[in-house]
């Protein structure tokens, strides 16, 4: 009995060693998501949260492990804003993505500067954002001003449009979409025939449309989330309104459920960040993953979301968590994304802004297509719009 308890207590003493000299795991990396997952911007905010898994695997993927803690902005600015301080302070993240809204980010990214934890915004487009000399907020998304540009160069290449009607909601996003139109479409010798912004979620927009048309404007513009899209739209077919152009800035005219509304959707354009036919490394792969994940194709919101993760993620493992770091390294840094290329620049009054590559898309018989630049395009424009079915 003596031998083996003796044998036994080698046993334990030996096994107790080797778990001694073992490698610590590693701690996964924290990092915080702040997105819209409720509320009337929560079809978007799925496509951004989307994107984030799928870069969370692709991260793990390379051995790279994190923990996300995900905080529900709800699509109102103070409730970003509570959620900033909890991932910053009570979770002790080292880095944050998000938000989606204009709005959101707007006052997440004064937090983030507050607290100095390092933001990368993947999507909200309002040029201010990026203009406030922030040192901890870095923003992979085009602005409002890439959004009108490309929109407009398109329109005066493919006819001869001479003015312009602009219709957007009130809120951050549509305020800046907006003044980015106006400014632009001045520059290039366009007239603003009508100018006008409508409070966000209104149940009926027939008497500005009225308006709208009774100044028989050759391209119409519009900055809109997802819903009053879809009501616009709908008004307009109501009233015949039938310019050269619709031009939608991104955002709700850019969705799948927009451009399933076969009767009102078809021959859009709208401005995008990013589609399947781009050449930019691992797109098409992102592409078809995306799809057969989720069963519907991705949007520019799941791929800039995902850009923005990867950014992160890569980027705070080098770091290993020290926030300091981290900004440094995203300040100093150029990233190869599905997104394209990114690196966070100073130019223009802008700090820490990735000069982005826009493209515009046509929806056709409910199929959004890649239609500018040319380079690119997988169809032809169909212009001038082809009126109502």
């Amino acid at each position: 009995m003596h031998r083996f308890a003796t044998v036994t207590r080698a046993i334990l003493f030996a096994a107790a060693a080797l778990l001694a000299w073992q490698p610590a795991q590693a701690v996964p990396i924290k990092l915080g998501v702040i997105n819209s997952m409720t509320g009337p911007e929560a079809p978007i905010g799925e496509s951004l949260a989307n994107g984030i898994q799928l870069a969370e695997q692709d991260l793990k993927a390379k051995g790279i492990d994190v923990q996300l803690v995900w905080e529900d902005d709800t699509g109102k600015p103070q409730v970003g804003i509570s959620a900033l301080e909890k991932l910053a302070t009570r979770d002790n993240v080292a880095g944050v993505v998000g938000a989606y809204t204009s709005a959101v980010t707007s006052t997440v990214a004064r937090s983030a500067e507050r607290f100095k934890v390092p933001l990368v915004n993947p999507v909200a487009s309002k040029e201010d954002i990026t203009r406030q000399g922030y040192k901890y907020v870095f923003r992979v998304s085009a602005t409002t001003g890439d959004y009108a540009s490309i929109l407009i160069d398109m329109a005066l290449a493919q006819g001869k449009p001479k003015s312009i009607a602009i219709l957007s909601e009130n809120t951050d996003f549509g305020t800046s979409g907006a003044k980015s139109a106006k400014s632009y479409a001045e520059k290039k010798g366009l007239k603003v025939v009508f100018e006008e912004a409508y409070a966000k979620g209104s149940p009926d927009f027939r008497s500005t449309l009225v308006n709208l048309k009774g100044t028989n404007p050759d391209i119409v513009f519009m900055v809109s989330y997802v819903a009053d899209a879809i009501l616009l739209m709908r008004q307009s077919r109501e009233l015949g309104l039938s310019p050269m152009a619709f031009l939608g800035a991104g955002a709700g005219f850019a969705t799948a459920q927009f451009a399933q509304e076969k009767e009102i959707s078809n021959g859009v354009f709208s401005s995008t960040q990013w589609t399947r036919d781009v050449a930019w490394t691992g797109a098409k792969d992102f592409a078809e993953r995306y799809r057969k994940r989720f069963n519907k194709e991705a949007t520019y919101h799941a791929a800039t979301a995902h850009a923005a993760m990867m950014i992160l993620g890569e980027t705070a493992a080098k770091a290993k968590g020290d926030r300091e770091k981290l900004r440094e390294l995203l300040q100093s840094g150029s990233f190869d994304t599905i997104d394209g290329p990114v690196k966070f620049e100073d130019y223009d009054g802008y700090t820490h802004q990735n000069r982005h590559q826009m493209l515009v898309e046509q929806i056709q018989n409910g199929k959004h297509m890649t239609v500018w630049p040319t380079s690119i395009a997988s169809g032809k424009p169909i212009w001038p719009f082809p009126g109502w079915k």
